[in-house]
């Protein structure tokens, strides 16, 4: 009961003058990051952090959850249109979403693309809703060692699942670990890799990272990428899909909502990761998978549906367990931080007017994308037009000052180039910054519960595989290491079977 009358709190909470203005604009900020290619949500929030610190925790908090689950949809628009994908969880809408545009049908994808977003997010936050309490409750029995086994296996998940070799990730992870350490050890208070400047003596603060990274970074690295040949958009008619397209995408939205919900949750998972296993999944099914790429409404249902249930449902690990599931959950993270309130178990009964003013901030904001995503598409595709070399230089002088506003510190300036130089030669390398922002995140929480363990343990490492749910994490750790090893070592059996039947089938 108390948790009902919390959630209902938590409407009241969002349908104030101030937190509807924000979600709107969160919302619109979204679709905006989402057309435009590149740039992406965790780099605009990134951006934006120093912002929040004039605001109230749970109206930031609602405009920066408006900004991921908006450019889900925004990255729609130029998948369809120009065949440029906004998001990376919209590449896999290009190939059905332009081949339908081409049909003179941009209107219809765009709308079932809406309407599938609509209803995976909505009933992800529903899911949301019922569960988050739940696990937050189990959470309250988590100590040391469960934390332990949690961000060792977040930090591994996001190598091992997400997108990108995960050699390099596993490289970007151990970076960022290597970083979180930098600083005046809180057990001993001998000073770490601080090369004797006062400045680091504290270590490194969560925001000149994120913005350098995802800021800067991105900026330097879209730059470099972006003097591709200008597409013609396609003509947007008939934005509602006909009964026929509705019924035959039915069983897409659904399946969609069900994996996206799943795989969002997990650490590495996200948007990205449900959007490719949604269409993988509709084209294994199909009778006619042939029509896949030519303009499959199901291509473009399935995976705009899952990546709005993924983009909700990763607010359950960062709720209640204070672990991100993904990169732009580590900046939410630590604008939560910024703002002082600590992500976990004791959040929702310690700051349930922000716990559920953000949750029920989520229906609020995918109806206003419902309604507002097909009249803004002309502004947007607009907005294309406008030169990288105009927008950049604006993007890194506001990125400069936000930073600089965070601590009136002009260590922090050198800091955030510094990183944005790192993050640019990561993305031309080929290495994803998203595992080495969370093991950042993660690496403080990971080393002073591992220490707590041991201190705990008497400095025995097996008591953590005697503790039920700490053992239960450590077995799927064992899982998530061993499975992609014994994958590998398949493969190279296979290979050398495929050589030689090639071999013989040569004539000689």
């Amino acid at each position: 009961m108390d948790s009902l009358a919390s959630m209902v709190d938590g409407f009241g909470v969002v349908l104030e003058p101030t937190n509807l203005l924000y979600c709107l604009i969160g919302v619109v900020i979204g679709m905006l990051v989402g057309v435009l290619p590149g740039l992406g949500p965790a780099a605009t929030i990134a951006i934006l952090l120093p912002i929040t610190f004039g605001i109230e925790p749970v109206t930031a908090i609602i405009m920066l959850a408006g900004i991921f689950y908006g450019a889900q949809y925004g990255g729609t628009i130029t998948s369809v249109l120009l065949r440029l994908p906004g998001e990376a969880s919209s590449v896999v809408t290009v190939f059905d979403g332009h081949a339908l545009a081409r049909q003179g049908r941009a209107g219809t994808a765009l709308g079932i693309a809406a309407i599938g977003s609509f209803v995976g997010g909505t009933l992800s936050i529903v899911a949301l809703s019922l569960l988050a309490p739940i696990i937050a409750g189990f959470a309250l029995d988590f100590g040391p060692a469960e934390y332990t086994a949690l961000a060792l296996l977040g930090i591994l998940l996001v190598a091992t699942v997400g997108n990108g070799g995960r050699v390099k990730a596993i490289i970007a992870a151990c970076l960022g670990l290597l970083l979180a350490t930098v600083g005046r050890d809180t057990f001993s208070g001998a000073e770490r890799f601080t090369f004797e400047s006062l400045s680091l003596a504290d270590g490194i603060d969560f925001v000149p990272i994120a913005m350098g990274i995802f800021g800067i970074g991105e900026i330097l690295h879209n730059l470099e990428e972006r003097h591709r040949a200008a597409h013609a958009p396609a003509e947007v008619a008939n934005t509602w899909p006909s009964r026929a397209d509705l019924r035959q995408s039915a069983g897409a939205i659904g399946r969609g909502s069900v994996l996206g919900f799943v795989l969002g949750i997990l650490p590495g998972g996200g948007a990205t990761l449900s959007s490719l296993a949604a269409y993988a999944l509709e084209k294994r099914r199909s009778r006619t998978p042939e029509r896949f790429g030519r303009g499959a409404i199901e291509g473009v249902a399935a995976p705009e549906t899952a990546n709005n249930a993924a983009a909700t449902s990763s607010f359950i690990p960062l709720l209640t367990l204070g672990i991100p599931a993904n990169a732009t959950m580590a900046m939410i993270f630590g604008a939560l931080l910024i703002q002082g309130v600590a992500p976990g178990p004791q959040l929702v009964s310690q700051e349930p007017e922000l716990f559920w003013g953000v949750i029920n901030s989520m229906y609020i904001g995918n109806i206003l994308l419902l309604i507002m995503s097909i009249p803004l598409v002309g502004l947007f595709v607009k907005i294309l037009r406008v030169r990288p070399a105009i927008l950049a230089p604006i993007t890194v002088l506001i990125t400069l000052v936000g930073v600089y506003t965070v601590r009136n510190n002009v260590f922090d300036i050198a800091l955030v180039i510094v990183f944005g130089l790192l993050g640019y030669l990561m993305k031309k390398f080929g290495f994803e910054p998203g595992p080495l922002v969370l093991a950042f995140v993660l690496g403080s929480l990971l080393e002073s519960s591992l220490r707590r363990s041991l201190l705990v343990f008497d400095g025995d490492p097996t008591g953590f595989l005697t503790r039920p749910i700490s053992g239960t994490l450590f077995l799927l750790l064992a899982v998530v290491i061993v499975v992609p090893i014994v994958r590998s070592f398949l493969r190279r059996d296979r290979e050398p079977g495929k050589a030689e039947k090639a071999v013989e089938g040569t004539p000689v």
